[in-house]
């Protein structure tokens, strides 16, 4: 694994790029990242480019020995584009103008803007697309932050429309997969068909998931345009792109299949504040982030990575400035994050930023130095961490325990018709990771279409739509399965399957969904050790049922080698359901005190203590530790090789 950071030369004088440079490489850093939002320094006016100081900023930071990023502009159009194209910003679900004055203000979908984008792609990597110093590309930068996948522009309109036209053929076969007849919804044309925003109740949930597919092709297609440019402009370099933390707009798994690498932005500081973590979490992890936040995106963008490559372009070396509250790292936490990074498999991991910003919208977020230059408290463990990376070196492929099944569809149809407050596909999957994790498992988080070959366990969340690939490989699966709540509850349309839930599922358990309903906070049906809780799915089935409430209902059934989870998969209820199928499929388990988490490769095992005091190792790994010891400090950890 490689160590970086995120550098903007064009923010500081010329005659500071060379110390930084040497500071970077004295700390242990091997790559860096630039150019990303400097379109208005490369094009200051329409056709009119200036490159020497961004000629000057690559080879002074190539002649240190660092290996470059460089990313294309495209997030930050300026002003002069905005002002030639005025119709090209995004318009939010409420009809306003996402206008110029910050980042990420285009459309998707308008063809001006794309042509543009492909332009000074053209122009960028034509001046440096061989140049030596260019190890890897990054396309645009964080596709769809400040919520701006969903357009509802005058574009997208007219987008959408040829879309829909490709995907159903007639608007007869659109109206019948909607089920238009509802409330006179019938079109007579594709013309006709408008956005689903600004209605006067809620628009068919039909209409919606087409709206985010399109949605996430819009972007997947904008991304390829400029990932084709690069790769005949810049052959044999890697291209990416930078993706974020509880981010499902678009489907990131499609994004996966034309990128060298998936690379990801991890703040887990700034995500237990602004996500649906509970105030103790908050209170308990406050400096060191929920123990799993960042490992669960680890395995997730493995997951959409081309042959399992990724990494972590931006990592937080201090407080943030975004969230609802923006405490500093815990002492150790910044080493452990590296850490942990590694061995889940990381190529890179590249600290944000280099150094803290004095002026704009990023003043307050902290880098690994000041913003005088003098060393921040992230660059002392950076430092530390590097020539343990290196000790380390291969840690070899990861063990494989438990395949969690996600699909990004899955959070559209729950966000499109939730049914419940809160009631996330997404956090379904962050619950039930959660509780793999408990146990000591290693979980990777696989797309619909992976194979399951390998793994013990196979676990769906909560998978809405469910194909019949899938429920053929289940059908075949040995190992133990786990069925959440709502799968397999719809069509591919959105629309409840004639068989009813679990759809094809019914391929792999035998059983019907008669009924579900959701349940406000507060209410449980309480179990002995676990409680139901959110949401209850009533089935017909000739299944045995494992865990049933004092008051008589269902929270798991279990038919063979299938458990179906009848209620939310959170907390107590699915820790329970998750070690029985453990325990079932023969895994070596640890359940693991409190804020411990353990991660297992080919040759080591990690462990990482997320509590503010010491922990010890559990006994079940035996030895002494190569990097640590057994008793963790807060914000500790411990290598152990691995017999």
């Amino acid at each position: 694994m490689r160590l970086g950071t995120c550098y903007y030369p064009e923010h500081w004088p010329q005659d500071m790029w060379a110390d930084d440079a040497r500071r970077m490489v004295e700390a242990g850093l091997s790559r860096v990242r630039i150019g990303e939002f400097a379109w208005s320094r490369i094009e200051p006016e329409p056709a009119r480019f200036e490159w020497e100081w961004l000629d000057q900023a690559i080879e002074v930071l190539h002649a240190a020995g660092l290996g470059i990023i460089l990313g294309t502009p495209t997030a930050t159009p300026p002003k002069w584009l905005c002002d030639k194209m005025p119709d090209m910003f995004a318009v939010d679900a409420d009809g306003k103008v996402r206008g110029f004055g910050s980042r990420r203000h285009y459309c998707f979908s308008h063809l001006g803007y794309r042509e543009e984008a492909a332009r000074i792609t053209r122009a960028l990597a034509g001046r440096y697309g061989e140049h030596p110093a260019i190890i890897m590309w990054q396309t645009d930068n964080e596709y769809g932050c400040h919520d701006t996948v969903h357009s509802f522009s005058d574009s997208a309109r007219d987008a959408f429309r040829l879309w829909l036209a490709d995907r159903y053929g007639t608007v007869e076969a659109l109206n019948e997969a909607w089920g238009n007849v509802f409330w006179s919804m019938e079109y007579r044309s594709f013309e006709e068909i408008d956005l689903p925003n600004l209605t006067v109740t809620e628009a068919n949930p039909s209409h919606w998931l087409a709206f985010r597919r399109f949605s996430s092709d819009q972007v997947v297609s904008f991304d390829k345009a400029q990932a084709d440019i690069l790769r005949e402009l810049s052959p044999g370099r890697d291209v990416m792109h930078n993706a974020m933390g509880f981010y499902p707009d678009f489907d990131h798994h499609d994004l996966g299949k034309q990128l060298d690498v998936v690379m990801w932005d991890s703040y887990p500081l700034g995500f237990l504040e602004m996500y649906a973590f509970s105030e103790a979490d908050r209170h308990d992890y406050v400096r060191q982030g929920h123990p799993d936040i960042a490992a669960f995106h680890h395995d997730l963008y493995r997951g959409c990575g081309k042959n399992g490559r990724w990494g972590v372009i931006e990592q937080q070396p201090g407080p943030v400035n975004w969230a609802r509250n923006n405490p500093a790292p815990l002492p150790g936490m910044v080493r452990l994050w590296t850490l942990e990074a590694m061995a889940h498999g990381a190529e890179l991991v590249s600290y944000f930023r280099w150094r803290q910003a004095p002026f704009a919208q990023e003043q307050m977020h902290a880098g690994l130095l000041r913003p005088d230059g003098e060393a921040a408290p992230g660059l002392k463990e950076a430092q530390q961490v590097a020539p343990e990376v290196e000790r380390l070196g291969d840690i070899g492929a990861p063990v494989k325990d438990a395949a969690l099944v996600f699909s990004y569809p899955s959070e559209w149809v729950t966000a499109t018709q939730p049914q419940g407050e809160g009631l996330s596909a997404l956090w379904a999957a962050f619950y039930t990771y959660t509780a793999l994790r408990k146990q000591g498992l290693n979980v990777d988080i696989v797309a619909p279409s992976a194979s399951l070959d390998g793994y013990a366990m196979a676990v769906l969340p909560c998978a809405p739509i469910v194909s019949g690939e899938l429920a053929e490989r289940l059908k075949a699966f040995r190992g133990q399965i786990i069925i959440g709540p709502r799968s397999g509850s719809k069509t591919d349309d959105l629309t409840i399957p004639p068989e009813l839930a679990p759809g094809k599922l019914q391929w792999v358990f035998d059983g019907k969904v008669t009924r579900s309903e959701s349940l406000r906070a507060g209410i449980e049906h309480q179990g002995e050790g676990w409680a139901g809780r959110r949401w209850l799915d009533h089935l017909e089935t000739d299944a045995d049922a494992e865990l049933v409430a004092g008051d008589g209902t269902v929270a798991c059934w279990k038919q063979g080698n299938v458990r179906y989870c009848a209620t939310w998969p959170e907390g107590d209820v699915i820790d329970v359901i998750v070690a029985r199928a453990a325990e079932d499929a023969g895994l070596e388990t640890v359940k693991m005190p409190e804020g411990l988490r353990i991660r297992k490769s080919g040759e080591f095992a990690f462990v990482f203590n997320y509590r503010n005091e010491a922990r010890a190792v559990p006994d079940a790994l035996c030895g002494e530790p190569m990097i640590g010891e057994r008793i963790l400090p807060a914000a500790g950890l411990a290598v152990f090789a691995r017999g």
